[in-house]
């Protein structure tokens, strides 16, 4: 590019700036409108949120906001609607009002007990769209136990609903990759050329059944993001694939679900959807998916993605005779569970499912990876360095224990009768926490525990001296609390579910570790470059399967997606959330509560995600006699935390022996260089410290 056409793109560049401003305005002025329309349509003596929801584009919840008196009767008793997650994977249960204050018990040395608490139980997940941000969010308050005989009878199974071991060998499904950038299309051992004309979903389905005929169930897309074609007419991702999925499709339509594996209808995802159609007046039946859900791709062609697969399934098949690569890495990942389940002996009929109350409980205030950036002035305004540590294939570290058997409530009284050596191995142990957390009031590094903090199932982490709060935890991080390397914090224990302590994913852990280290043993040794890159895709796929696999033990609350026409918007269905609308049809999403899902543990991702999160903290290196981890960093020197990611101000001498949770230098870039305060430009240093360590341009 010359100076002119820099000069020229500048100008087109403030031209388009101008534009996205009036049209922000625009905007407003048009939202202002509407929000104006459904206060004067409040005032109708027999109005309804249900039928002014989907005239408006909005949920019921977001037009409750605006118009209090429409709220329903059935929600009339909760707090005010809360903003949704963005995906329908993540749906949530709602929060309750703050129970009453605990009162002071017992303690023992570093931590006291107190009398427990009641609230009423969690209530089922309700959808809403997201409001715009206010100045000031109320905070997040999060259930709790009930008093007495009502929150003891939570402590049980739920009736006939048992994980057991699968009398049934799964079924392959026929599987196709595509990149329909380039129009190249693997099948087997054979490649072809396609013409995928605009690259709808009928264009692709036409494409690839004329080219293979039958048999085709699963066509993976390797790149391109076809879905994402028609972005620039939407205002989100998800509208872009919402009206991708649900365009016409001649010859084919929406799949109702079958099988054992029933998934019915499209889900609907920005970055990893999945379209599922049926052909018309037959039971053929094929899924579009990404397969950006099984790992990242760097360029690599359908035919490295298949030998990928490949090496994958023969892998897996050392471990599990009859293993099968179902459509994502969390169905496999439990299907393969499943048949870990012992047949002799303590569990062999199987691991109950907790009560649908537990698992609701677990869901509202047992959070996954921690994800915190630390900004100035709790670090230096300039870095001299930023220096990035991942834990390998971290969840397989905490999988050795896990929670199993009928819970018991432990209640404060309970736990201040206990003696102290008694009460810290009940910490040690299997349990989930509802506690008083104080700061201690010299502290001067990250925070230890997490807390509910504004907005749908977020969390934070206090650090401030003499703070104190209130929240769940697990047993991991309450542990670290009370025994961390700098100072112990005051922790009063108000409530505790403990389990015994079992190894229900002791197995399929092991396993799924055997694979992965055997595939990235092939990547390093294999010759063949591409038969490499296609090893270290399957040991990434594995990682997929059991990370995705342990979150798919959460059972989240299912969401249903939905069409309706325009000209019969009564029918969209009460409660649903719009996602998006066209000229004839709208685009509608619904919480249906849990699921009788046999394989539902959020005990034991519950579990897992806590042990994770309090490695990030402190980690013991037995064979090297050392620790690693945040807090064997100075205090200031901690600038974010990412899942199972560290980054840090300055480089650490920390043990890597190439085993799970070990902390790997992912990242060095050298400063001085400002510190980020976005999660934008922490990414965007991140991306250049790998970049610099990979080419030995960080020191």
């Amino acid at each position: 590019m010359d100076a002119q056409s820099y000069n020229t793109a500048l100008t087109e560049l403030r031209t388009v700036r101008d534009a996205i401003k009036k049209a922000r305005t625009e905007l407003a002025k048009l939202e202002a409108d509407r929000n104006k329309k459904i206060v004067q349509l409040a005032s109708y003596e027999k109005a309804k949120a249900d039928r002014i929801a989907p005239a408006a584009g909005l949920g019921v919840a977001d037009v409750v906001a605006l118009a209090p008196a429409l709220t329903p009767d059935s929600l009339a008793g909760n707090d005010a609607p809360q903003p949704s997650v963005p995906e329908p994977s993540t749906a949530r249960a709602a929060a309750d009002p703050a129970p009453p204050s605990p009162q002071p018990g017992a303690a023992a040395p570093a931590m006291a007990a107190a009398a427990a608490r009641s609230a009423p139980p969690p209530v089922p997940a309700r959808a809403a769209v997201p409001e715009p941000p206010t100045a000031t969010e109320a905070p997040r308050n999060l259930p709790a136990i009930p008093a007495g005989t009502i929150g003891d009878a939570w402590f049980a199974h739920t009736s006939g609903l048992a994980s057991t071991r699968p009398n049934f060998t799964q079924q392959a499904r026929s599987t196709v990759f595509l990149d329909t950038d380039a129009g190249v299309l693997v099948h087997r051992n054979q490649t072809h050329r396609l013409d995928l004309a605009s690259r709808s979903a009928a264009d692709i389905l036409t494409a690839v059944f004329h080219t293979v005929p039958e048999g085709v169930e699963r066509i993976y897309i390797t790149a391109g993001d076809p879905w994402h074609s028609d972005a620039d007419h939407h205002p989100y991702l998800r509208d872009a694939v919402a009206a991708w999925l649900n365009a016409p499709t001649p010859g084919w339509r929406t799949d109702t679900g079958r099988g054992r594996d029933r998934m019915a209808g499209h889900f609907v995802h920005a970055r990893n959807p999945v379209g599922r159609y049926q052909r018309d007046n037959s039971d053929h039946h094929v899924e579009i998916r990404s397969v950006g859900e099984w790992f990242d791709l760097d360029g690599d062609d359908p035919a490295t993605v298949r030998d990928a697969f490949v090496l994958l399934w023969q892998a897996l098949r050392r471990h599990w005779n009859d293993a099968v690569l179902m459509g994502s890495p969390s169905q496999t990942g439990r299907d393969l569970w499943t048949r870990t389940i012992p047949t002799r002996g303590q569990h062999a009929d199987g691991f109950p499912v907790l009560s649908e109350e537990l698992r609701g409980l677990l869901h509202a205030t047992a959070g996954q990876g921690r994800n915190e950036l630390l900004t100035p002035p709790r670090v230096p305004e300039q870095l001299p360095q930023l220096v990035e540590y991942d834990r390998t294939f971290a969840y397989a570290k905490h999988t050795w224990k896990s929670p199993v058997g009928t819970p018991r409530r432990i209640t404060a009284p309970t736990f201040a009768a206990w003696s102290q050596k008694e009460q810290m191995r009940a910490l040690y142990g299997c349990g989930h926490w509802q506690v008083r957390v104080t700061v201690p009031d010299t502290w001067d590094h990250v925070g230890l525990l997490p807390a509910p903090a504004p907005g749908d199932r977020a969390w934070h982490y206090p650090a401030t001296p003499g703070i104190t709060f209130t929240t769940w935890a697990g047993g991991p991080e309450i542990h670290t609390a009370l025994a961390n390397p700098i100072q112990p914090w005051k922790v009063e224990i108000l409530d505790g579910i403990l389990w015994e302590d079992g190894k229900p994913l002791d197995d399929w852990a092991k396993k799924l570790k055997e694979t992965w280290s055997n595939l990235s043993a092939q990547a390093h040794f294999q010759g063949d470059a591409q038969q490499a890159r296609a090893a270290h895709l399957a040991s990434r796929a594995v990682r997929s399967i059991l990370l995705y696999g342990i979150g798919s033990f959460a059972q989240r609350p299912r969401m249903v997606t939905g069409t309706t026409p325009r000209t019969a918007e009564r029918d969209v269905p009460p409660g649903a959330e719009i996602i998006g609308f066209d000229d004839e049809l709208i685009t509608w999403q619904k919480p249906t509560g849990f699921a009788r899902d046999p394989n539902a543990h959020p005990e034991w991702a519950a579990a897992i995600w806590s042990g994770a999160r309090a490695a990030l903290l402190t980690q013991r290196h037995r064979d090297d006699d050392t620790y690693a981890g945040a807090l064997h960093t100075p205090p200031g020197s901690v600038i974010a935390f990412r899942t199972d990611a560290l980054y840090l101000a300055h480089p650490q001498n920390w043990p890597y022996h190439h085993q799970p949770g070990d902390y790997l230098l992912k990242g060095h870039l050298t400063g001085p260089l400002p510190a980020p305060t976005t999660e934008e430009e922490l990414l965007t240093v991140r991306n250049a410290g790998r970049a610099a360590l990979s080419t030995g341009q960080e020191a």
